[in-house]
């Protein structure tokens, strides 16, 4: 029995002590006066009864009542029932607030009264006090207190003949029967009737099972005022521990809401603050960090606006506020929707009948407290179903003397598929939970509903879930039991009690409250305390049983993943497997491991993969060989690697005891077990995870300690499985039992059952000790991977894997930090951290399992010898494991070949790369096997990104696979999600696609894992864009490989643009001196070029002209003869060296002749100030002075003004570039009304500068003399213009077939649109078409720039508006481009058709049309006589790519290998085209992307090769070069955007000066050169030109070919413009047989795509100057180099070409061919009388006439061909090769070719090999001594000093430098052998 209430206490409103206007609480009575021992007084009731605070009231309140919650240290909760009314105050209460005093205070007795006459009115200013009677309990019955409290003030204020002493006695001494006690048998024991004696009855009814809270209505109501989600969300935020508040006016409503809330949480108990009603003074608990549940008077709620972190749930109001930065984890679904539904479904029964058309009689509607009950019952399925199975996961370390248990959380997560849920995962984390698991764990105790439930009720709850109406009558059953649990008999709830009258306080009080009388209240307790004494004790006998632990445990949500859908052949897989691997079926193992990798992602799998290698372990060891061995740990290691550091699937658990159960013999005595291999996962270093897997076997080897004899399995369960599916009892059955009969054991039995427990645990800390030191100790002791670890390196091929990664470096971390100072710099300290990690877990799971604190120091003894012996240990197994080959996981890695100086990044990372959409690369149409999907690796390095592996498709053999792209070629990079080949599995992929045309689709395997994807991906990133220009490949590879250069280089190797250009026109000679300006590789000659005469008197200087102005520059005529030098060096850059050769720059010393030129060199530009992306010196009409420049510039965009870039030699126009106009320029002056001259425009001075410029460019030129004439256009009637206007509009997208868009330009240019039709296939009519009425200057601009000029006839020039395409449209086309010709997938629809319409949609032919359109018009015009300036957008895009493809067309010069890399460096480098912005090179132009300008110039330059094959030097591999290598940033020419910026960081000289490493190749050009020595692969052997003759390429896009640099592709060697990279063609066999002439046939099969054809089938010339070099080894002469060979065949053509009247430099092959020049075929025929090259020539007569008359190519024999290289002369050479010259006086070195010649005893030299005139003559005669000489001034730099020599003849000495020492000492040898033999 227990006391229904403890205290009855009488608190009055007492003055505040300090004075202030509130009052405070006073206790005047309370009784028992003494505490009771079993309950002390709890402190603090004055504030609870008044939580707002204790004030007047100026008129009588009805009485309240509530009931607050106080929780004392012992966290047991008091119930304070308060019930309050209000008494006139007396005059010391009111003295504060009343003028006039009352006569004074009065006793207050029992009968005594104040002095007011019953029946006068309460005066005016008369105020009210509060006065509280208090009752407190431990028991919760909130009726019955306020029926008792009600009754006493009944008494009081109706004056009953009753004394309130005896009435307050009796509830104090009134007892009722313990929850449950006896199971109340009797009704008169269950439901307690008592009386007060004052004439009540009331009924008290103990619910059946205490441990079921009691509601009442309270969450009905809760859910009244608030709603079904914001109740879910409290709910919730309970569960997850965060702070909620609830706000109303009400204190009876704040104290149901937490009551409602409290009886929602059941099973789990509110274990943090809990107070229903707070008062007022202690408002500042709100700011605890601890969680709360807690109510407030909605009186403070702006008190409560500064919480941040608190929920606060208004009542009144129905709103529940989160704040932002608390996160409320919702229910896990379907279980969230599930509760939803069913709540909305009890709350409003009438919501599932409401759409029926004959709806059934209403259903009455369930009271107030049962529908309490449904919303409980709701919650208490939803507890089930979220913890059904727990009681599996319940680990039993301790059975006496009392139960110790755990939860392996991890597991029950893992099996009820939630590892992610975020919700359930904090409530197991939680205090109740841990409550929970310490009351429910036990195995026998009393049990309640939520037992029952959960073991018996969960597979009918499965069952209904998708049954609503089910469903319900599921919660009306269950609300039943609640109901009937807190109202066991209702029939007796029959209530008497008394109440006051209606209005009943506002009646004058007869008197106040009296003071009692003690001695009477504690006589009656005292007298009730004596009878409880002599009754027996009330023992609460608890009905105990074995809690049911229901069925295993199941997923929540059977998540059907289509990745494992097929598991059962996935597990067949894996069985069949391992049975081979132990059958010693390796090689079928070996087919059947990919597919188990992939298998052993599923968890099905891995448990399989367990259990099977469980079934071949005996005696607790499985020896292997090597091969088993290495098999097994593999899959271990694929198995663990995705295993979670909490190991919710019990994977790694399982595994623990193979581990150390598998292995192999390495030699006698040693033997390695698996766990060496399987070290490196998170896993092993999670202390969770020991620990519960210690608690696990702990639970197995106690529960055999008490069962009978033992099992005859061995005890090796899984943890977290089901360990009590067999017939044999549970652990926790086991448990059970034990508890029952442990009462009923002696002491001294009691005693061995405790120590016996306790010895197992001991032993079982003794054995996990060893078992951690297995697995957390390196085999490598001596290296500290775990510091490696901590550092975040690691080996990249393992870089998912780690032997101490996060997790375990976190906690050992720790230990470093704290316990050993600074020993955590220390890297051999391994031991150290696993003894301190292995002491930590042995405290822990000791203390709590109860371990004697003796057996506890013994351990933390042992764990240093265990950790000890086993590195011994560990120490002969490594030296014997590195005695064996590495596991072969897979194909070996291939290795890339790298170049000089490139260095790898990331090892390979195991990959697959997946088929692309090419389909010859995928077998498909070309025919042949499958090459992709290939397995290899992905290799980056500083340079490029390689991929090397082999084809996984069987057929195709051992064949290599090679893909590679430079790093800075990268455009995009993509993620994908890859189905691979094998057992359709997804994988995490990268598709990386290049600029350069390559795409590498791949798949990572799985050991590669997320993050080595990532850090690959962040690497590749870095590398592609470098933070500034010095990260780049061409900058970090020279600067590793060139150690050795002198201090002084690092000052030198750029002096400041500011210094060098100072002292350039200055008298600087220490400075400059050392710089050697000219580009080196130029030799010999320096200017050579085929076909045309030498340039006049090429020993002149160029001089810089003296007519400016005094300041700005110093006149040559004063240099000194070395100052002059040094300028003619600084001066010979490209454009220089090309003006000169153009007669455009060669500006002697002589004034006269200087001014007769019509153009001047200007140094205007030589501080770069007036244009920083122009070169240094420019081209611009003589009559300009350099001042007039700076103003001309500003009107051009970029100040890029008009400069000569190149001169017609036939029609001395000139073709000059500029940026495009500003509107003030010349286009506002051209806009210009009332204008009718020049001179009259009122144009600003600029504008003015700007005319008289173009105006002195029309003077120049040399056909302006005839101003009658009037050179312009606009006499033609626009009759004749068609629709377009004067020009027409040449339109980007040259596919509507409009009148006109189609004609060619230059006849709409002549006006011809009517009077002919155009040759087909866009070419030009005959070179004669246009009218001799033409401007002297035509302006070719944008025409949106040029828009509504109108042209004014007395101008010499005339603008041409045309429409041109912007940077962006060029990106735009070029990624189409890029999808089109490297699809990225397999094409939807195979074949041409969707290629061709992808390609078609890139516009990327009609821009190449575009450009050539262009270009041709521009041809045409200066043919014609006319110059030209090209001024579009900014100067540098399309007006370069249009003014070098007219010089490539114009002049012939710029077709061979010199004139074109001199055109690139001109026009391109000099002139500034921004190639590492357009090339995206650095990180800052990361976002712009790649705009290919320059490869788009290119392949202009293809298309016009294809159709002229024989007139250019260089081949079509020539441009492929340069397109891949502009893009792959491997030399430094084409990166940065100026000759300025390449100033600035000393770029442009230094490539002169000290001699170079071989490796260091910075200059594309130099390369080149080096290149060319070895193989004629840039040359085109086809090359025949015609005397100056003009290119006018077709451009309709039907003639356009597409190139194959964006399509072709080598799988064997990847690209191959890296030439060194390349293997190469096969050696040719040693020759056995004796006839060599015999034919050799040695077949290889060439696959498209695979094989390069060019290698492996060489062209006929090829093939003959390699037989050449075989014969001249086998007759004993020196091999020479095919460059000299060639060119003595070719010098050979010409001279027998004379005699038949050609009259031209002939070839091989015929010289005048038909103008449509297109397919040329070299075959070698082999026949009997020995080989004949047959060069034939087909030529495509399908376009119209052409223009000059076709002659058939000429076939020459080989015999003719070998006859030619017998010259005229050559009897006569004895020995010949290039030498440097030192001229006369003040002549520079000049590069010459010599021929000493025994015959005629002469030493010849001529300006290059191919000249037939001889420039001068030293006969030998003269000659009186040959030595060595000494260098002088100007001699070139890059040779050694012993290369110099000197020939002293009668008249003077002769200075000469020849290539290298060697070959001068030969020359010196081979002119004294001349002397002597004379």
């Amino acid at each position: 029995m227990a006391r229904l209430a403890d205290y009855f206490v009488l608190v009055a409103f007492g003055p505040h002590p300090r004075g202030s206007g509130e009052g405070q609480g006073q206790i005047l009575q309370r009784f028992p006066e003494k505490d009771w021992e079993d309950n002390p007084f709890p402190q603090g009731i004055e504030l609870f009864c008044q939580p707002s605070g204790w004030q007047l009231c100026p008129e009588r309140s009805p009485p309240t009542f509530f009931v607050a919650v106080l929780t004392d240290i012992n966290s047991e909760r008091h119930y304070c029932a308060c019930l309050t009314f209000w008494e006139p105050a007396e005059p010391t209460q009111e003295a504060a607030s009343a003028e006039d005093a009352a006569d004074g205070e009065e006793e207050l007795e029992d009968g005594g009264r104040m002095r007011l006459s019953p029946s006068a009115p309460a005066p005016a200013s008369q105020l009210f006090a509060p006065k509280t009677l208090v009752l407190v309990s431990r028991l919760d019955h909130t009726e019955v207190f306020r029926n008792s409290l009600g009754l006493i003030y009944t008494v009081h204020v109706e004056g009953l003949d009753v004394s309130l002493e005896s009435v307050i006695g009796n509830l104090l001494t009134c007892t009722i029967p313990l929850a449950g006690g006896s199971q109340l048998d009797s009704v008169e024991e269950g439901a307690r009737t008592i009386s007060l004696g004052a004439g009540d009855r009331q009924v008290i009814q103990t619910p059946l099972t205490d441990s079921l809270p009691v509601s009442c209505c309270s969450v009905a109501l809760l859910f009244r005022q608030l709603g079904i989600t914001n109740v879910l969300c409290l709910f919730c935020a309970a569960l997850t521990e965060h702070k909620i508040l609830f706000l109303s006016r009400s204190y009876q409503r704040l104290a149901d809401a937490c009551r409602g809330l409290l009886a929602l949480l059941f099973p789990l108990r509110y274990s943090f603050t809990y107070v229903p009603i707070l008062p007022a003074q202690l408002l500042e608990v709100l700011s605890t960090p601890t969680p709360f549940v807690i109510g407030v008077h909605a009186a403070f709620q702006a008190e409560t606006q500064e919480l941040l972190d608190v929920i606060i749930a208004d009542l009144d109001g129905g709103t529940v506020t989160v704040p932002e930065c608390v996160h409320i984890p919702p229910l896990p679904e379907p279980l969230q929707s599930q509760t939803h539904s069913v709540l909305s479904t009890v709350l409003d029964p009438e919501l599932e009948l409401a759409d029926l058309a004959f709806p059934p009689p209403t259903v009455p509607a369930s009271s107030l407290k049962m529908q309490d009950k449904e919303l409980r019952a709701v919650f208490l399925r939803l507890f089930a179903q979220l913890l059904q199975g727990y009681r599996w996961c319940l680990h039993i370390v301790r059975i006496h003397p009392e139960p110790v248990i755990r939860f392996h959380k991890a597991a029950f997560l893992g099996q009820r598929g939630l590892v992610e849920d975020d919700f359930l995962m904090k409530v197991l984390e939680g205090m109740a939970f841990a409550g929970f698991v310490s009351e429910r764990g036990v195995p026998y105790r009393a049990t309640d509903l939520f037992d029952e439930l959960v073991a018996h009720e969960v597979a009918r709850m499965r069952a209904d879930e998708s049954h609503p109406q089910r469903v319900l009558r599921h919660v009306k059953e269950l609300a039943e039991q609640l109901y009937k649990n807190e109202n066991p008999y209702p029939a007796v709830a029959m209530h008497k009690v008394q109440r006051p009258a209606e209005a009943s306080h506002l009646r004058r009080a007869p008197r106040p409250f009296p003071r009692l009388d003690e001695g009477t209240v504690q006589w009656i307790v005292d007298q009730a305390m004596a009878k409880m004494q002599g009754a027996p004790p009330a023992v609460r006998a608890e009905r105990r049983s074995t809690v049911p632990s229901g069925p295993p445990m199941t997923a929540i949500l059977e998540r059907s993943s289509g990745l494992h859908a097929n598991s059962a052949r996935r597990l067949e897989v894996v069985r069949n497997c391992i049975s081979y691997v132990f059958e010693g079926k390796m090689l079928e193992a070996k087919k059947l491991l990919p597919a188990v990798l992939r298998a052993l992602k599923g968890r099905a799998a891995r448990r399989c993969l367990t259990q099977e290698l469980h079934l071949h372990v005996q005696q607790n060891r499985a020896v292997l060989d090597h091969q088993q061995f290495d098999f097994v740990v593999r899959m271990m290691n694929c198995c663990l690697q995705d295993c979670t550091s909490a190991d919710e699937h019990g994977i790694a658990a399982a595994l623990l005891p193979l581990v150390t159960a598998f292995c192999r013999k390495l030699s006698p005595g040693v033997t390695q077990f698996a766990y060496s291999c399987v070290q490196e996962h998170v896993v092993w270093s999670t202390p969770q995870f020991w620990e519960a897997m210690f608690y696990g076997d702990v639970q197995t080897h106690v529960r055999a300690l008490y069962l009978e004899p033992p099992e005859d399995r061995p005890p090796t369960q899984q943890v977290g499985e089901a360990l009590a599916q067999e017939e044999p009892p549970s652990a926790l059955d086991v448990a059970s039992e034990q508890r029952r009969l442990w009462p009923t054991l002696s002491r001294a039995k009691q005693q061995e059952l405790v120590q016996k427990e306790e010895s197992t645990v001991f032993s079982q800390a003794i054995h996990y000790a060893s078992r951690m030191s297995y697995l957390l100790l390196p085999l490598d002791a001596s290296k500290s991977r775990l510091l490696r670890e901590r550092a975040g390196l690691g080996d990249p091929e393992s870089a998912s894997n780690s032997l101490v990664t996060n997790s375990m470096a976190g906690s050992v971390a720790e230990s470093y930090d704290t316990e050993s100072g600074f020993e955590d710099a220390e890297t051999s300290d391994v031991a150290g951290a696993v003894v301190r990690f292995i002491n930590r877990f042995v405290d822990k799971v000791c203390t709590e399992s109860g371990v004697t604190s003796d057996h506890l120091k013994g351990l933390h003894v042992m764990v240093p010898d265990i950790v000890q012996m086993h590195i011994e240990t560990l120490e002969a197994v490594h030296r014997e494991s590195r005695r064996l080959p590495p596991i072969q996981k897979q194909p070996k890695l291939l290795r890339p070949r790298l170049l000089p100086g490139e260095e790898c990044v990331l090892d390979g990372l195991r990959v697959y790369l997946l088929p692309d959409g090419r389909e010859e690369g995928a077998g498909g149409s070309a025919g042949g096997p499958a090459l992709l999907p290939a397995e290899g690796a992905v290799f980056l390095t500083t340079y490029r990104v390689i991929f090397t592996g082999m084809p996984t498709d069987p057929l195709v053999g051992e064949q290599v696979v090679v893909r590679a792209f430079p790093v800075a070629a990268l455009t995009k990079e993509k993620r994908i999600s890859v189905q691979t080949h094998v057992d359709q599995f997804l994988q995490d992929g990268l598709q990386l696609r290049a600029c350069t045309f390559q795409l590498l689709r791949m798949a990572f395997d799985e050991e590669v894992g997320s993050e080595g994807a990532e850090l690959f991906r962040k690497q590749l990133h870095r590398l592609r864009y470098p933070p500034d220009i010095k990260g780049t490949f061409a900058f970090a590879s020279g600067a590793t490989h060139t150690p050795g250069r002198p201090g002084r280089a690092a000052k030198d190797k750029g002096p400041s643009l500011r210094t060098l250009s100072r002292n350039l026109m200055k008298n600087a000679k220490r400075t400059i001196g050392r710089q050697h300006i000219t580009r080196k590789k130029y030799s010999p000659p320096s200017w050579e070029h085929r076909g045309q005469p030498p340039a006049e008197d090429q020993e002149d200087e160029i001089a810089v002209s003296e007519e400016a102005e005094p300041s700005t520059l110093t006149p040559s005529a004063g240099l000194k003869p070395a100052d002059r030098l040094t300028l003619s060096s600084l001066v010979e850059r490209a454009c220089c060296r090309d003006y000169q050769r153009l007669g455009l720059g060669t500006l002697g010393s002589s004034l006269s002749r200087a001014k007769s030129e019509p153009f001047r060199v200007s140094p205007v530009n030589r501080m770069y100030a007036i244009c920083r992306s122009y070169p240094g010196l420019l081209i611009v009409p003589q009559s300009v002075q350099d001042n007039a420049l700076q103003r001309v510039s500003r009107c051009y965009r970029q100040n890029r003004f008009p400069v000569v870039c190149w001169r017609s030699g036939r029609s001395k126009a000139v073709l000059l570039r500029s940026g495009g106009l500003h509107g003030k320029g010349v286009v506002g002056l051209f806009k210009a009304q009332n204008a009718p001259s020049p001179g009259q425009s009122q144009a600003d001075s600029s504008s003015l500068e700007q005319e008289k410029y173009l105006q002195a460019v029309v003077s120049a030129m040399p056909r302006y003399a005839d101003a009658s004439g009037r050179n312009t256009l606009s006499g033609f009637s626009s009759a004749h213009l068609g629709s377009h206007g004067k020009w027409g509009s040449i339109r980007v997208s040259g596919r509507s077939g409009g009148p006109g868009v189609g004609v060619d330009v230059g006849s709409r240019l002549a006006g011809r649109d009517v009077l002919g039709p155009p040759q087909p296939n866009g070419a030009p009519p005959d070179s004669g078409f246009l009218r001799p009425q033409r401007a002297a200057l035509y302006i070719i601009g944008d025409k949106a720039q040029l828009k509504g000029v109108r042209p004014d006839p007395l101008q010499q020039w005339e603008l041409v508006p045309i429409e041109v395409f912007e940077a962006r449209q060029v990106k735009a086309s070029f990624k189409k481009l890029l999808k089109a010709c490297v699809p990225g997938c397999p094409a939807a629809e195979p074949g041409p058709a969707s290629y061709l319409r992808s390609l078609e949609d890139s516009e990327w032919l009609t821009q190449i049309h575009k450009l050539l359109q262009v270009s041709v018009l521009v041809v045409e015009l200066l043919d014609s006589g006319s110059s030209v300036l090209v001024s579009l957008e900014d100067g540098w895009d399309i007006t370069t790519q249009v003014v070098s493809l007219v010089q490539l067309l114009s002049d012939p010069f710029y077709r061979t290998l010199e004139g074109f890399r001199l055109l690139v460096e001109k026009e391109w480098l000099s002139f500034g085209h921004r190639f590492s912005h357009r090339g995206a090179h650095m990180l800052a132009g990361q976002s712009s992307g790649v705009v290919p300008i320059f490869l788009q110039f290119l392949d202009c330059v293809h298309q016009v090769h294809l159709q002229f094959p024989m007139e250019f030097e260089f081949s079509q591999f020539y441009l492929k070069f340069l397109s891949y290598h502009h893009a792959s940033r491997r030399f430094r020419t084409f990166l940065l955007d100026s000759d300025y910026e390449r100033i600035e960081l000393g770029l442009l000289y230094e490539e002169k000066g000290e001699r170079r490493g071989q490796q260091a190749c910075r200059s594309v050009w130099e390369h080149v050169d080096r290149l060319s020595k070895k193989t004629p692969v840039f040359y085109n052997y086809m090359y025949a030109p015609e005397d100056a003759e003009v290119l006018r390429p077709y451009s309709n896009v039907s003639n356009l070919k597409v190139w194959d640099f964006y399509t072709e592709e080598t799988l064997a060697e990847g690209p191959p413009y890296d030439w060194e990279l390349a293997r190469g063609p096969p050696e040719p066999p040693e020759e056995e047989r004796p006839d060599s002439s015999a034919p050799q046939s040695r077949r290889r099969v060439v696959w498209p795509c695979y094989d390069s054809r060019p290698r492996a089938q060489p062209d006929a010339i090829s093939r003959l100057l390699e037989e050449l070099q075989r014969l001249e080894t086998e007759l004993g002469r020196p091999p020479e180099r095919w460059k000299d060979t060639w060119d003595r065949v070719k010098a050979a053509q010409r001279l027998e070409g004379r005699p038949d009247g050609r009259g031209t430099p002939g070839s091989l092959l015929a010289s005048t061919v038909p103008h449509h020049r297109r397919s040329l075929g070299v075959y070698l025929q082999e026949g009997p009388a020995g080989s004949t090259l047959s060069l034939s020539l087909d030529s495509d007569q399908s376009g119209g006439s052409s223009a000059s008359s076709s002659r058939q190519a000429a076939r020459r024999s080989t015999s003719a061909l070998y006859s030619q290289f017998q010259t005229a002369e050559s009897e006569n050479r004895s020995y010949e090769g290039t030498l440097y010259k030192k001229g006369a006086f003040m002549k520079p070195w000049k590069a010459r070719w010599f021929v000493l010649d025994k015959t005629k005893h002469q030493l010849r030299y001529y300006d290059h090999r191919v000249d037939t005139e001889c420039k001068g003559v030293i006969d030998l005669a003269e000659v009186e001594a040959v030595a060595p000489g000494a260098p002088t001034m100007g001699a070139p730099k890059t040779v050694g000093e012993k290369a110099f020599f000197d020939v002293k003849t009668t008249r003077r000495v002769y200075n000469f430098c020849a290539q290298d020492a060697a070959s001068a000492q030969q020359w010196v040898d081979r002119i004294q052998g001349c002397l002597s033999d004379a």
